[in-house]
């Protein structure tokens, strides 16, 4: 990706050579998501194009320099099917790291796919190899996980559990999830499994709602099929009129916010996790819909590497139950990536991969 809104270009890289603690991997899968789009266009800051796209990827080991772990101990052996967190370079010195402990806000901090110059190697999924740098955290997959389960969640699966986990959902709650993209379908699977008595979903379009049902939502609701008082009127008539307890923003719309917190109820909690870039302001009254209704407002940008941990260890646990891959709507080549993010932008399909 040679910079914004331009097309995606086709480089020869050189394999690098691999240093110490560092892994050499063959790209089995890497995802194409919302924050490619975004990366396509222009709107996050920083970015040192050009880049090589992709941050959650699964490879297979091909090289490791010495002897190198995963995150659980285990040693790392060539045809190892890994994923691997991809914020790198956090100093752990720094107030950020240590004294708010949000390793997130560091200043050094680095990303797979998003803020690696391609000059400085292949340092995102969208190629043949990637080269995880010394200190990477790397995770073999556990059992009976394949590239198709986790890439099928992608960073949705991570940053949907991110959202619920946000949330502190108390088990027995009613929940909505604004958004039917892999986020929002990850936050819907996970307030299910988090003990939700109820978990409702606003989306589009049909085939993504469909997911949801298979998913475990009770209820599914149309943002362009379903006018925002009749939405209301279900979701009141499905929570006694209060409201629901933890609202979970998760389609990037401005507009979402206005309305989720209208269907809070007094003294709910509601997570804002789909605003990872700039999308513009949303009116709230600050009496009505915050200081009245004593609500409580968490924002959850990016995932912590516990996320990424758990994440797997809950899809593993719940294979059978929750099909990740399903969420695959296209396959494509590396020199069919320009096509792969035009699909995901006008929402053709809910998640694309390359297969290099």
């Amino acid at each position: 990706m040679v910079g914004p809104n331009k097309p995606i270009e086709l480089w020869t890289l050189e394999d690098p050579a691999v240093e110490e603690g560092a892994v050499l991997l063959e790209t089995v899968a890497s995802e194409v998501c919302g924050t490619d789009v975004h990366l396509s266009h222009g709107r996050l800051a920083g970015v040192p194009y050009p880049i090589v796209p992709g941050h959650v990827s699964v490879g297979r080991v091909l090289e490791t320099g010495g002897a190198v772990s995963d995150f659980t101990g285990s040693t790392l052996e060539p045809g190892d099917l890994v994923t691997f967190y991809d914020v790198h370079e956090t100093c752990n010195t720094c107030w950020f790291c240590l004294v708010a402990g949000q390793p997130n806000r560091c200043p050094s901090r680095r990303v797979y796919g998003i803020t690696y110059s391609a000059t400085e190697g292949p340092l995102g999924g969208w190629a043949e190899r990637i080269y995880l740098k010394p200190g990477v955290h790397v995770f073999k997959l556990p059992e009976p996980l394949g590239a198709d389960d986790v890439i099928g969640g992608g960073c949705g699966l991570f940053t949907g559990f991110a959202a619920v986990d946000r949330s502190g959902l108390p088990m027995g709650s009613t929940v909505l999830v604004q958004g039917s993209g892999p986020v929002g379908l990850s936050a819907v699977a996970m307030s299910v499994l988090g003990g939700a008595s109820l978990v409702i979903n606003i989306g589009d379009p049909q085939a993504r709602l469909d997911i949801a049902r298979a998913f475990g939502a009770d209820s599914v609701l149309s943002v362009t099929g379903d006018s925002v008082e009749e939405r209301e009127a279900v979701i009141r008539d499905l929570t006694r009129g209060r409201g629901v307890d933890v609202g979970i923003e998760a389609s990037g719309n401005p507009a979402a916010v206005s309305e989720g917190l209208h269907l809070l109820r007094d003294g709910g909690t509601y997570v804002v996790a789909g605003h990872y870039t700039d999308t513009g302001e949303t009116p709230v009254n600050p009496h009505t819909d915050i200081n009245r209704k004593h609500a409580e407002i968490r924002g959850q940008w990016g995932t912590s590497l516990g996320h990424v941990y758990r994440a797997l260890a809950v899809l593993a646990r719940h294979h059978e139950r929750l099909d990740m891959s399903r969420i695959i709507g296209g396959r494509y080549a590396l020199e069919d990536a320009g096509q792969a993010l035009a699909d995901v932008a006008t929402l053709r399909i809910t998640k694309a991969v390359i297969e290099p």
